[in-house]
């Protein structure tokens, strides 16, 4: 396929609405929102939508996409080629993601690199994401000792070696090892993740579970439970864990 020349109709730009969607989405994220010809977004089921409606009437969920027992995988590729379907009808595309679509979003990276390589312009604007809500509500400054995240799946499978002196952040506790989506919290995940922070903290080892939240009057779940107690607390599909350092 010939990619087609500058100036080509069809964009995308791929926009986050922030943990707390329309109060932590951007004015330039909103602009576009208003100015695209078609909208689609993807936020978390808490998330509130009719705001992305009110800015453009053409907006339109990707929901459908995310059917029980799909492989991750074949999600992805589902949702990048929906929104490079539309680009290639020459529409303005803006799609509305949860949180920050650069951070731990497989399918907003890859849509913007192949519309790219099609000869669209393409481009990812920020939002605020959990990792941003983690440091204020835990009062965590990644200034003072440094930080470390890794995806919960990746940590394990890879054998990570985390420096045990500096704050360790894990993404998706809550999936570790599926590779189907099902809603439901892998326990067995969860357990084997103790089990190596075991190794490399100790049972003892205090570890917060945390959920940032959507709501702008809302409070944070924050949970602190021994490495121990990992498999038996509220972890949730938005869990992210925070290890604080090992001290002497």
């Amino acid at each position: 396929m010939t990619p087609p020349s500058e100036g080509t109709p069809g964009s995308l730009v791929v926009v986050g609405s922030g943990i707390r969607p329309g109060l932590h989405t951007t004015q330039e994220a909103r602009v576009r929102i208003e100015s695209a010809d078609t909208v689609l977004y993807l936020l978390a089921e808490a998330a509130p939508t009719a705001w992305i409606s009110a800015l453009n009437h053409s907006a339109e969920s990707l929901d459908r996409i995310y059917q029980p027992g799909r492989r991750h995988d074949e999600v992805y590729r589902a949702l990048v080629d929906t929104m490079l379907e539309h680009v290639r009808r020459g529409e303005n595309v803006c799609v509305v993601t949860y949180g920050n679509p650069a951070v731990f979003d497989q399918s907003s990276h890859e849509a913007v690199r192949r519309a790219r390589a099609e000869g669209f312009a393409a481009a990812i604007l920020p939002g605020i994401s959990a990792l941003d809500c983690l440091f204020v509500d835990l009062g965590l400054d990644p200034g003072q000792d440094g930080l470390q995240c890794f995806d919960a799946t990746d940590f394990l499978a890879l054998r990570k070696e985390p420096d045990t002196g500096v704050p360790l952040v894990l993404w998706q506790i809550s999936v570790i090892g599926d590779t189907v989506t099902s809603g439901a919290v892998s326990t067995d995940g969860l357990r084997t993740l103790a089990g190596r922070l075991a190794e490399l903290y100790g049972n003892e080892h205090e570890v917060t579970v945390y959920e940032a939240t959507p709501y702008p009057v809302g409070r944070p779940m924050i949970e602190r439970c021994p490495v121990s107690g990992l498999p038996m607390a509220g972890v949730t599909g938005l869990s992210t864990l925070y290890v604080p350092p090992r001290r002497a």
